[in-house]
């Protein structure tokens, strides 16, 4: 298993050639940005500095209770030069949410916000200059606390790191994913609708089954009947039906996914309608058996949009109109990069100048 390098004082060629085709979350930038919580002081001693590794202790209680949260967002390159992040507030809000229900303090939207964009002006050079390449900040929060007391920390510890991203694929190549019959990712009054380390932890079993079985991700069902979609991995899913999007309702038990969101927002600007409601796996095959759904994507901040070419079952699997990528899936992508690139005015607002 390889760790992520710190990348540390880097040549400008050697740099260069890293950017020119980065993986993901395989090499992390130069800086860090840090900030501390205290019960007695609130939030403290924010700074940008070099990238580095903890010392904690072992009593450290996010090892012991799981109080972890993280977000994941991205900077572009303009082609003017200038680096922009995409929803930066929308993330900051959910970060506030996730803190929220794991009884963690909220970390201000302006703190957020200002974090975010002094990694991306400290570590610019990271940013890769090209169409589709991004730069991939994780902010993070963990319990600071030396303790072994079952309750909630009473020192916090917040960070942003960052990693040059592979860049979204003009036509992305189609996933597989694997029905899971077993396990369920979220319940009703869980943690599904927030991004804490459990979450996903949680889904690796799930994950491996679907591996042994030929495919890159698990399509959860929910945990009351096992019968209805709602996520596939950690990224949300819509179906295409003709000149229609169909995607989950947020029930409380999925994320609010940010790239989701951007999606339902950008369809009518194509000449999409689009609904919210619940879909069944049996209607989801039924669909692609009988030609009506035609498409099938995944989408989340860090696959951008990913296609759907096969879904697999214990009773079998289907395939998913051609089990190509298709129009809709790469227009929709296409207008995404735009946004981010300057391509296509940011008429929703989402985009942040650092």
């Amino acid at each position: 298993m390889t760790a992520p390098e710190h990348a540390g004082p880097m040549p400008a060629e050697q740099r260069e050639a890293q950017l020119r085709m980065p993986g993901f979350g395989s090499r992390c930038s130069s800086h860090m940005v840090t900030a501390r919580w205290t019960a007695g002081h609130g939030w403290q001693d924010i700074r940008t500095g070099p990238l580095t590794a903890f010392e904690l202790h072992p009593a450290t209680m996010a090892f012991h209770y799981g109080q972890t949260i993280f977000e994941g967002l991205k900077a572009f390159w303009r082609p003017d030069g200038r680096h922009v992040l995409f929803r930066p507030g929308d993330h900051a809000r959910r970060f506030a949410r996730s803190a929220r229900r794991m009884a963690m303090p909220e970390l201000p939207e302006a703190c957020f916000l200002a974090a975010a964009a002094a990694l991306t002006r400290a570590d610019r050079d990271w940013v890769p200059p090209a169409r589709g390449h991004s730069f991939y900040l994780r902010p993070f929060m963990i319990a600071a606390e030396e303790h072994l007391s079952n309750r909630p920390a009473e020192e916090y510890l917040f960070a942003v790191i960052g990693s040059p991203a592979r860049p979204a694929a003009a036509v992305p190549a189609p996933i597989r994913l694997w029905a899971s019959p077993e396990y369920v990712r979220a319940a009703d009054g869980g943690t599904g609708t927030i991004k804490c380390g459990g979450n996903y932890g949680g889904s690796y079993l799930a994950q491996r089954d679907a591996a042994e079985h030929g495919c890159h991700q698990v399509v959860w069902l929910d945990a009351r009947e096992r019968r209805y979609v709602e996520e596939a991995g950690g990224s949300n899913l819509f179906f295409v039906e003709g000149d229609r999007l169909v995607t989950p309702p947020l029930s409380g038990t999925l994320l609010a996914g940010i790239t989701r969101d951007s999606i339902l927002r950008l369809a009518g600007r194509l000449g999409l309608a689009v609904t919210e409601e619940p879909v069944t796996l049996d209607g989801w095959e039924r669909g692609c058996r009988d030609g009506r759904i035609t498409e099938t994507f995944a989408c989340g901040t860090a696959r951008t949009l990913a296609p759907v070419g096969h879904a697999v079952t214990p009773q079998g699997e289907w395939a998913v109109g051609d089990g190509g990528t298709g129009p809709v899936t790469r227009r929709l992508l296409d207008a995404l990069l735009d946004i981010h690139h300057g391509d296509a005015p940011d008429d929703f607002g989402w985009l942040h100048a650092v």
